[in-house]
This record gives C-alpha cells, sequence and structure tokens, in this order.
C-alpha cells in the first residue's frame, strides 16, 4: 500500500512515520511530502532514504491513503485536491473538524461512524484526543452532565521551535522565540489565540470537539488551558459530573477494561500518570481518581497522554487501521 505523509519533516510527521513501522503497517511505498523548501531532503523510513517531494508529486504518485500534518491552511487548499484524485485524506489540523461533513474520529470512541464514503477524515485536537479516550466508556454507564478540565501541555504541542526556545533558556543561549514570555520555569495560561468569549481557542476547540466525537450535545464542558515546561506528553485535571450514581470501585474496573486505558491509581505506592511515564506510549494514562466531596455524582481524575503520539501521531494511524481492516480504503 502506498501511503504519502504530509508535513513529514515536523515533529508530529516524522512521528507518524516511526508508528507506522512500529505498529507494522503494511507500507509498500512512502511519499514523503512537505513545503517548497524542504523538496530534495530525504527522511528515513524502515532503513530507507527517501527523497521529499511536492504536493502535486505526491498526488501524481497515486497513493492511497495520505496523512496530513502541516497545518490549516495546507489542509484547506490540498486536501480536497487529494480526495478529488480518489486518495484517502486523514487530516491532523483542526481544519476540517467542525465540518459537518466530515468524521471526527478517536477510534477507541466512534470509529464505527466511517463509511467508504468519507475521503477527508478528521484527527481531533491532541487534548480532546486523551481526555474522551477516558471519558468515554464512564459516559457509556453513567451519562455526563459536566466536563471542568484544566490542561497542562508539553511544548512539543507547539512544535520544534517552542523545544528549542525551552531549552535556549534553560541552557541561557540565544534563539528563536515560540511564546511571547519565557516557559523555562514559567507557566503560560494561553494555548491559541484569545476569542471573544475570553476563552482561547484551545479551549473551545475541547468544548466543540468533545460533543461532536460523543456525539452527544448536551454535555456541558468548560476548559482551561495552559502551557508547561514539559517534554513528554499533556496532563488533565478533570472533574466530571454524572447523571447516574457511581462507585468508584466500579470506576477504576471500567477504565481498566477500557481499550487504550492504562490505570495507574495506587495512593500508598504514589502511583500516578506523569509526562516521563507517558513518553513514547501509546496509551492514556489515568490515575488519582476520587470523588469530588463537594458535590454528588461527581468524580476528580488526572489524565495522561503523549501528545505526540495518542494526541496525533498515533490516533491518525489507528484510523487507517480501521479503515484498512474494515474495507474502507
Amino acid at each position: 500500500m502506498k501511503i504519502a505523509v504530509v508535513g513529514a519533516t515536523g515533529l508530529v510527521g516524522s512521528k507518524m512515520l516511526d508508528i507506522f513501522t512500529e505498529r507494522n503497517f503494511p507500507v509498500t511505498s512512502m511519499v514523503p511530502v512537505a513545503s517548497a523548501k524542504s523538496v530534495g531532503k530525504t527522511i528515513e523510513f524502515k532503513g530507507k532514504k527517501i527523497p521529499v517531494v511536492s504536493m502535486e508529486n505526491a498526488i501524481a504518485a497515486k497513493p492511497a491513503l495520505a496523512l496530513f500534518s502541516a497545518g490549516g491552511n495546507t489542509s484547506l487548499e490540498w486536501a480536497p485536491k487529494f480526495a478529488a484524485n480518489g486518495i484517502k485524506v486523514i487530516d491532523n489540523s483542526s481544519a476540517w473538524r467542525m465540518d459537518n461533513a466530515k468524521k471526527l474520529i478517536v477510534p477507541e470512541v466512534n470509529a464505527h461512524v466511517l463509511t467508504k464514503e468519507d475521503y477527508i477524515i478528521a484527527n481531533p485536537n491532541c487534548s480532546t484526543i486523551q481526555m474522551v479516550v477516558a471519558l468515554y466508556p464512564l459516559h457509556k454507564k453513567y451519562s455526563i452532565k459536566r466536563v471542568v478540565v484544566s490542561t497542562y501541555q508539553s511544548v512539543t504541542g507547539t512544535g520544534k521551535k517552542a523545544v528549542d526556545q525551552l531549552f535556549h533558556e534553560r541552557n541561557n543561549t540565544e534563539g528563536e522565540k515560540a511564546y511571547a514570555y519565557p516557559i523555562d520555569l514559567n507557566v503560560i495560561p494561553q494555548i491559541d489565540i484569545f476569542l471573544d468569549n475570553g476563552y482561547t481557542k484551545e479551549e473551545m476547540k475541547m468544548v466543540r470537539e468533545t460533543c461532536k466525537i460523543m456525539q452527544d450535545d448536551s454535555i456541558k464542558l468548560t476548559a482551561t488551558a495552559v502551557r508547561i515546561p514539559v517534554m513528554g506528553g499533556h496532563c488533565e485535571s478533570i472533574n466530571v459530573a454524572f447523571e447516574n450514581e457511581f462507585e468508584l470501585g466500579e470506576v477504576i474496573s471500567i477504565l481498566q477494561s477500557s481499550p487504550g486505558v492504562i490505570v495507574q491509581n495506587d495512593d500508598a505506592a504514589q502511583l500516578y500518570p506523569m509526562p516521563l511515564g507517558a513518553h513514547e506510549k501509546d496509551e492514556v494514562f489515568v490515575g488519582r481518581l476520587r470523588r469530588d466531596e463537594t458535590q454528588t455524582k461527581t468524580l476528580n481524575m488526572w489524565v495522561v497522554s503523549d501528545n505526540l503520539r495518542k494526541g496525533a501521531a498515533t490516533n491518525a494511524v489507528q484510523i487507517a487501521e480501521y479503515m484498512l481492516e474494515n474495507g474502507l480504503m
């Protein structure tokens, strides 16, 4: 199977290449695609050096599938052109997520809605993906009324420039800045631009995407998204109120048996999820499970996942796996 990765030289694109190999996806030919300035450079895939090509040449190569991770404007311009040539597209940007005609997919939650007619499929926001993987099995059992989430997000979510800024500051060297403020020894309570309602675009992505993925507009969600000086994964403190009463032991049992979830919840052993433990893993880690003692039917939980993997690249490859296994491409 011929596969294209658009944005193959970026953090998420390069991770997609790794994950195709790790998960033994049946790639017979890889077509790496990037911006004009990267055309002619090479990437390594399965031990081979492969030249980066232009968008036009990628379409001409007729891959069966293209994974996009090159920004919203690129996706808006080029994804329809790939689709018009019979190429299935899984897009990692925000370009198509809230388009009513496009599916927004987390395989553990809603892959079943995909059909052969879906040519452009949206990959959700990284912070949304890990949250819904943890919440969906509980929603099925107890029915979620309201979610209050605060995120603590890795600099890798911004990209290489942000990673470089963190280490320039840590090493006291000069370099380009991805943020308006220092990130080392600091916390920035802004991810993406501010909207008219006072929330950031990142926060409102979580609100809207969650309802679409879980196919339930009745869920009320409010978010605060924060950038912190770590690598390895995003963390989320989630307070979730249910329609129905729950037993904590049953909550733990449900999560332990849920696909893509690993429970790390042992107070005595000081066992709980952290970015260091989630780094380079594909699962969503859940811990600090406890009742909210201020109101009924309400749970506190701590959720951590590698944002470059399950939050982006792995989720996209898992969508591709589902499509292949179910004859959708």
